[in-house]
């Protein structure tokens, strides 16, 4: 009998890391996942997504192997001898990185966790993947590099060197480093910059789980920059689909359309991508409101306030090339999504 491809998936307990260990799982794959389980935002919601995945999470031990229908460790990426021992068990096919130290506004408090997590996590598994060669390595970026730049829609050509908070600034490095990785050591790379993804298990601190909070609670929702901003909201199901797609396309060597003279920063003539991984249909805030006014039956109340420092006022992602790679589009409606996720929250929350 074939075995089954070895996956590992970082960060497995975050929103996105759950949905696509199910998906892959539900696929063929054998998935091992990883998660430092911080309470970053409220650990219970993260061992509701390892429960999900039939993980017994009453007993959980620092990295020893707990089995669902994935196996889980608790691990921290800054670990590098129990990361190095875990990879020396298991030959990992793929290497998914979804683990980091998320927020955009929680880097202005603690900058040190994004250090620690998206810089020094990150290179440690890019240091296990040199030693144990994966098929491919795929790594999360996420739409905050694009910064300071004003060309919308958001192009993979476009230059990212302003970002505008240490969130944004990490995951550029982790671009940065993972295109030096494989052009030294040919591990065939991608990176995936994500788009304000959401969906049911969503995270405490994204605008859907703070507005639905707020408006089932009866209490103001704060809307910054007056409500005039525009999101690429994209569904959890779209972006893993992408990703299943994704995977077993790895990027080759030499790829003929990068002019060294002329570079496109989203090739190389290392086995190395970039993509944009969004909705390609940016949605007014005021309207994204109005979806979850109409999923909870409830109006909400509006405290409307100024921009707040690091963030952006519109994200819009060209996403053409990847439509093109993996023959995939996004294809959930927003109002179909938010109602998805006020249906699981009622659950999780009451």
């Amino acid at each position: 009998m074939t075995s089954k491809p070895k996956v590992l998936i970082t960060g497995v307990a975050g929103f996105i890391g759950h949905h696509l260990a199910k998906l892959l799982q539900q696929n063929g794959y054998s998935i091992t996942g990883i998660d430092n389980l911080n309470d970053y935002y409220d650990v219970n919601l993260k061992l509701a997504r390892l429960q999900d995945l039939k993980i017994d999470t009453t007993s959980i031990e620092y990295n020893k192997p707990l089995k669902g229908k994935i196996i889980f460790y608790k691990l921290d990426l800054t670990d590098k001898e129990n990361l190095e021992a875990l990879f020396a068990k298991t030959q990992f096919d793929y290497i998914i990185n979804l683990a980091a130290q998320a927020g955009v506004r929680y880097s202005l408090k603690n900058p040190q966790a994004y250090i620690d997590s998206n810089i020094t996590g990150f290179l440690n598994l890019l240091e296990a993947a040199r030693k144990h060669r994966p098929k491919h390595f795929i790594f999360a970026s996420s739409s905050s590099v694009y910064g300071l730049n004003k060309q919308v829609p958001f192009k993979t050509i476009h230059h990212t060197d302003h970002p505008v908070s240490l969130y944004a600034a990490t995951k550029k490095s982790n671009e940065m480093m993972g295109h030096s990785y494989a052009h030294l050591f040919d591990i065939p790379t991608t990176g995936l910059r994500f788009f304000t993804v959401y969906g049911p298990y969503g995270r405490p601190d994204m605008a859907l789980h703070l507005f639905t909070e707020a408006i089932l609670q009866d209490r103001e929702l704060d809307v910054f920059n007056y409500g005039h901003m525009s999101r690429d909201f994209t569904y959890i199901d779209d972006i893993t689909e992408s990703i299943k797609r994704l995977l077993p396309k790895a990027p080759s060597k030499n790829n003929p359309d990068f002019d060294a003279k002329h570079p496109n920063p989203a090739i190389s003539s290392a086995p190395y991508r970039l993509f944009n991984i969004g909705n390609n249909q940016p949605v007014a805030l005021m309207d994204f409101i109005k979806a979850i006014e109409a999923a909870t039956g409830r109006k909400a109340k509006l405290n409307l306030k100024e921009m707040q420092a690091g963030d952006v006022e519109s994200t819009y992602a060209d996403v053409a090339d990847l439509f093109e790679y993996i023959q995939f589009k996004p294809q959930t409606p927003l109002e179909e999504g938010v109602a998805k996720f006020v249906e699981r929250y009622k659950i999780i929350y009451s």
